[in-house]
């Protein structure tokens, strides 16, 4: 980066000041919660991270350094919550994700639906993976399947629900042909995440953790032949 393009030392000055700024405002928003999800604590805690964020780069980019402290980056995905304080109507939007791991039991499980719903039928649209689909879902509610997914053959993938506000509710059909098309991030209420991605973060703590406590296992195991070797002399002696 050359000279002109970085930024002053009075801009990381500045850039530092509004993160005392936003600490102080987050602090009395925390003092002032009128409850988990008090909107102004949300706001107070975005403004904090993105000052931060915004310092940390100045500061990167003027001395080659860096903060000691990390933002956490679950709410980076969503902006701030700009719905109503008191919604009147609210949307709950899933997601789950699954593999086919394995077909032959999925078309059995729906030739099981299919002969007992129909027999006239027999097991045409249970022949294919496709119609297979169709059956099950049309049979069983999505949290069953959910709960039941390796009966029918499935490997769960990734999953989310998005809580959103709205002002009133809408007419019945309006967005039935694109139900998912004019989501307002900004009115996102709440969301819980499901991934393989958190389980493999975890499983890396972990291996960190036995790792140092197998380095502190050889540490101890030096000590105590270390002292072993203090008592020898003593024993010959005696």
């Amino acid at each position: 980066m050359s000279d002109a393009a970085q930024p002053t030392a009075a801009e990381v000055r500045a850039a530092a000041e509004a993160v005392k700024t936003a600490l102080d405002r987050h602090l009395a928003a925390v003092e002032r919660r009128s409850g988990e999800d008090d909107t102004a604590v949300y706001e107070a805690f975005n403004d904090l991270a993105a000052a931060a964020e915004a310092y940390d780069e100045l500061l990167y980019d003027r001395y080659d350094e860096v903060t000691p402290f990390e933002i956490p980056g679950a709410d980076d995905s969503l902006p701030p919550y700009t719905g109503p304080e008191e919604p009147n109507a609210l949307s709950v939007l899933i997601r789950r994700d699954y593999a086919v791991a394995e077909p032959q039991r999925l078309l059995a499980q729906a030739e099981r639906v299919e002969a007992v719903e129909d027999e006239d039928t027999g097991t045409q649209a249970a022949a294919t993976v496709h119609g297979a689909l169709g059956i099950l879902f049309g049979e069983f509610e999505p949290d069953e399947i959910a709960s039941r997914h390796k009966e029918f053959g499935l490997e769960e993938g990734d999953s989310t629900l998005w809580v959103t506000a709205a002002d009133e509710p809408v007419g019945p059909g309006e967005w039935l042909e694109a139900p998912f098309e004019q989501v307002d991030p900004q009115r996102v209420v709440c969301r819980f995440d499901v991934s393989a991605v958190f389980d493999e973060e975890l499983d890396d703590d972990l291996e960190e953790d036995v790792n140092e406590d197998a380095e502190d296992g050889e540490d101890a195991d030096d000590t105590d032949e270390e002292f072993e070797d203090e008592l020898e002399p003593l024993d010959a002696d005696r």
